[in-house]
Order: structure tokens, then sequence, then C-alpha cells
């Protein structure tokens, strides 16, 4: 076992100590993969070193090295080896954190995480939540909470901006809202929802007959990084009596930053907030979290007595985070950001963080000076959206969105770095996320000084 455990740690170590000068994607067709891993179980075992170093060849590669310092696309994720060791633990003591009788050690280190989190948000001391798997479950534990706190009314209404994310749509439907009631307003030119049309898609729902029950706002939009109006809706959710939750699954753990802290002020006005610790907090998947200002909230929405379960009687009035919501069998998520943080300290994850927004504040410097780039929306936390546009060629829509596109696939195909794309009012644009905490300008200006090259190439 421990020749074994050596030799996983010694290929995963060897590959983080690579990432630098390897491509920050690879992948293979299905076809391909089926002719390698395609065939029944067997029925004798090989030696299980055999396995680690076929799997470790043969499978493993072929996917987005999302913890590249060169990975620019989606949302990247760049794991602490604290965090990656912290999950080997608690698979290997294999806890069901699911009450205070089956695991009251985990249980009581994810307390602690979550007051971390309060007090990093704002919330005050009734507040409390939960880790999830990600932003998609802690939105639909978010919306079943709101729901709820609203009297599970018929003809529940939710309200977004086109910018939000898909996770929210999904909760919505997932929570029991009519798709043709789930409203996606329109943005201004920063891409951040507009409050006069979120007024007046109240007011309009309410005289038909309908009922608000959620307002989402964004704390750094996937596409743009976004951050939309927090403390007007605020106002409003509170005049109105309609639950506000902050979709920071991006960018929410900008909070332990002094900019963060400044750029989402009001977020400690929401009613629910969710953050994701695989993205800007340097953890391994799968950890997500979801704060609520009132913790009652969420056991009034998901506590189910259970006869199987009678003997948690033993940690009476102690949390069962099972009771918090929607999962029963749930990992011990919060001991990868505990273990990391008491290894490496706040001031080292304050000084990560800040430098994503540094980086994406000089990656913007950069492009409004190249004669090749144009801004299309100025950076917002650690996100960058621009495209090739030479000046003096005055190319049309179509094709700047083929000449850009052009790029991204040579990029693609041609570089080291992996960006992705997106569409802001209909304009085709490249998009840089740079928050992985390895990541340095070199690797930042190496990859604009490429997108330059293939657009003057392309155009």
């Amino acid at each position: 076992m421990l020749d074994l455990a050596r030799k996983a740690a010694e290929i995963l170590v060897d590959r983080i100590d690579g990432l630098p000068a390897d491509n920050a994607w690879d992948g293979d067709f299905q076809q391909a993969l089926d002719a390698k891993l395609k065939e029944d179980p067997p029925e004798e075992g090989r030696p299980a070193g055999e396995v680690l170093d076929w799997v470790a060849r043969e499978v493993l590669p072929f996917a987005t090295r999302l913890d590249h310092p060169r990975c620019f696309a989606f949302i990247p994720s760049s794991p602490t080896w604290p965090g990656i060791l912290a999950d080997f633990m608690a698979a290997g003591y294999n806890f069901n954190q699911c009450t205070w009788l089956v695991a009251s050690g985990p249980s009581e280190i994810e307390l602690v995480v979550i007051d971390w989190l309060k007090r990093w948000i704002g919330y005050p001391d009734s507040a409390g939540g939960l880790l999830t798997s990600g932003g998609s479950a802690a939105s639909v534990d978010a919306f079943v909470a709101a729901r709820e706190a609203a009297g599970n009314p018929d003809g529940a209404t939710v309200y977004m901006s086109d910018q939000s994310h898909s996770a929210q749509v999904r909760a919505a439907r997932i929570t029991g809202v009519r798709r043709e009631h789930t409203r996606l307003l329109p943005t201004d030119e920063r891409f951040r929802l507009d409050v006069d049309a979120l007024v007046r898609a109240v007011a309009e729902d309410r005289a038909a007959g309908l009922n608000p029950v959620t307002v989402c706002a964004n704390a750094g939009a996937s596409s743009t990084g976004a951050i939309d109006p927090i403390e007007e809706i605020a106002d409003f959710c509170q005049a109105e009596g309609i639950w506000m939750h902050v979709d920071g699954a991006y960018g929410g753990f900008a909070v332990v930053t002094e900019r963060g802290k400044e750029v989402l002020r009001g977020i400690e006005r929401a009613d629910s907030v969710n953050l994701d610790g695989h993205k800007w907090f340097f953890q391994p998947y799968e950890v997500g979290g979801l704060l609520v200002k009132d913790a009652a909230t969420l056991e009034r929405a998901f506590e189910v007595h259970h006869d199987v379960l009678q003997d948690t009687i033993w940690g009476a009035n102690h949390p069962n985070f099972s009771d918090r919501g929607l999962q029963l069998s749930r990992s011990a998520r919060a001991l990868k950001i505990w273990m990391s943080v008491q290894t490496f300290g706040m001031a080292a994850f304050r000084e990560a963080v800040s430098r994503g927004m540094e980086l994406a504040a000089r990656a913007d410097e950069y492009v409004a000076e190249s004669p090749m780039l144009e801004t299309l929306n100025p950076a917002s936390l650690g996100i960058v959206c621009f495209r090739v546009n030479p000046t003096g060629r005055d190319l049309d829509e179509e094709a700047l969105a083929k000449v850009n596109r052009n790029v991204l696939a040579r990029v693609f195909w041609e570089d080291r770095a992996l960006i992705s794309s997106t569409t802001l009012a209909g304009k085709f644009s490249l998009r840089l996320c740079i928050i992985n905490h390895n990541t340095t300008w070199d690797d930042v200006r190496e990859t604009l000084e490429a997108i330059e090259k293939f657009g003057a190439e392309a155009s």
C-alpha cells in the first residue's frame, strides 16, 4: 500500500513539475479512446503498479490542464498540494459527513470553514451554510430555501441578468419555476444587470398575479467578470420582500482582498451567496459553498426526519449537514480548505487572489496599447475580454468574427496556452481568465504576443 501511494504521489509531482513546459490542453476523439479503453472488465487482476502507470500514460493526460500557468480558458483551477493531500486523507478515512454522530470531527472542521466564509463575506453570527459539490448544487439549495421562505407560492418567478450562469437557470428549473417565469434581464454597457429593467419586470409580474421569489445578482459573471450593482439590487429586494441571491461561484473569493471587498460591497446584504473553492481559492475539485444570512432558513427547507437515522439523537442540538442541503451522503470537503489555510496562511491566499486581478489589469493595459487588439469589456476581477481588430483595416463584424475564430483555433493548436471565447453584444470575443497562483506576467504577455502574431497573419 505504501509503495503504491508513493508511486501515485511521484506521478502527480512529476506532472505538476512538468506543467510549464507542457501544453495547457491535450485530448483525443472518442473512437481512439474507445479502442484503448472500451473492454469488458477483466476476470483476473494485474499488478496495481502497472495499472497506475497505464492510467497515467493512456487516460489522465487527455484533458484540459486547468492548473497549467497558461490555461486562461473558462475558469481555471490551480489546487494547492495540501488540498490534494486532504482529499486523499478524507478518502482514506472514508468519511460520510452527513450527521454529527457519523462524522463529528469533519463536521467541526466544516463549521470552522463556514465561519471563515461568513466573516470574509461580512455576514452576521446568525448566518450559516454548507459546502457543496460546486455552484450548481449550491444554487439549487439556495433557490429551494428562497422558495420555501416565500411560502412555496404558485406562479413563482425568478430574475437574473442575461449574463448569468446556466447553473442559475437550471436551478430555477429544478426547483419548479416554469421556464417562461425565469426572467433573463438586459444588462448595461459593462454587462451589469439593468436595475430599472428589474423594477419594471417585478412590477409587471405582480400585476399579472405572479409571485417574485428570487433575484440573482452576479459577483463576477463567468463571461466577463461583470459585477452587478449589488447594493442597488439589495435595496430593491429589501423593499419588495424578495430573496436576494448572489452568484459568487467565480468571483466571490475576491472578498479576502481589500480590492475585492471594495468592488463586491453590499454582498453581505444578500440572503444567500454561493462561491467555489475550486476556482479562486485554489482547491481541487469539488468544493463549492453556500452561505445564508439566516442559517435556520436552510434547515426549515431541508430537514427531514428519517427512521434509519434516529440514532443521531447522539449529538442532539449539534448541526447535521444533511439537514442543510440536498445531499445526505457527503464527502469531507472542508478539510482541504482548512489544511491549505493552515499550511500557507491567509496572507499567501490574499496575495495570490490579488495577483490575479493585477495581472488582468496589466493585460487590459497591454490590449489598450496594442494596434492589433481591441478591448470589448474592461478587465473585471481576473477576466479580460478583447479581440483582434487591426488599426486601419476597417473590417466588418463578420470578417472580425472569422479572424478571431481563426486566432482562437491557432492558439489552441499551435501554442502552449489555452484561451476561450464568449459573445458580447453580438460580438465574438476572445477571453482570458487569469487566476492561477503560478501564472506570471511572462505567461500572460507571451500569450498576448502570440494572439497578435496570429491576428496579423489571419487578417
